[in-house]
């Protein structure tokens, strides 16, 4: 079992709850990362996620050094597709959209993924993604041209989460998506959490750290913070 897996878990069995900042390199300017950098290392972050739906520029390497250069946490790639890995970071969740029904995305991306892959280091992370409706179309839908679970079935979100588990994905992200309106609603959070024994991931839609508490108390493992950093660097200092 690798590095940063190993760290995941184990903070899970100490009840130690972990929060990434997610970082979009398609809305990252190279001259407002030192600022980027001093803001996360004034946060709570123990993780530094990067990647998005899609990536068209060609400075994932350079923005990934950036970071490790100035921040002391593992850095972690959340590829849409294969061209968003890099080297550079120190492990990559190998994503399945197991909410959709996109061969694309379900493995696909992955089998292409792989040449890539067997020429770096990186620690790969098996994560089983699944899309929570959350109000509008988010950037994931339309880009993955899948449909999200019902935010009030909560029981299929277990049902897929344990699908997942069962094909051996070491860890389940439940996304509500870039943007979302609301965030996974904290009765799903509930019932994932006592029913499956991986780490559980929560992202999209959370917008304050009261929000961030709600997720930790309903059973996250890791909280993922993107927009609503990306939207204001103070968010964890105000």
């Amino acid at each position: 079992m690798t590095t940063i897996y190993k760290q995941i878990l184990a903070a899970k069995s100490e009840n130690k709850k972990l929060l990434a900042v997610l970082i979009d390199p398609d809305k990252v300017l190279m001259e407002n990362l030192a600022v980027l950098i001093q803001k996360i290392n004034q946060s709570p972050a123990t993780h530094i996620l990067v990647g998005g739906s899609s990536f068209e520029g060609t400075h994932l390497d350079e923005i990934v050094m950036q970071l490790k250069s100035g921040i002391n946490l593992p850095i972690l790639l959340f590829p849409g597709n294969p061209s968003q890995i890099s080297d550079k970071a120190d492990g990559i969740l190998f994503l399945s959209l197991l909410s959709g029904r996109n061969p694309d995305y379900l493995i696909e991306h992955q089998v292409n993924a792989v040449p890539i892959l067997n020429k770096t280091n990186l620690e790969v992370i098996s994560t089983g993604y699944i899309l929570i409706e959350s109000g509008n179309e988010t950037a994931v839908q339309r880009v993955s041209k899948t449909k999200p679970i019902d935010r009030s079935n909560a029981e299929y979100a277990l049902q897929t989460a344990q699908a997942g588990i069962f094909i051996g994905n070491q860890l389940i992200y439940l996304e509500a998506g870039s943007g979302a309106q609301m965030a996974v609603p904290k009765e799903m959070i509930e019932l994932l959490s006592k029913n499956i024994n991986v780490p559980l991931l929560i992202g999209g839609g959370i917008r304050s750290k009261q929000e961030i508490q709600i997720a930790f108390n309903a059973g996250a493992d890791l909280v993922v913070i993107g927009t609503a950093f990306e939207n204001n660097l103070d968010f964890f200092t105000s």
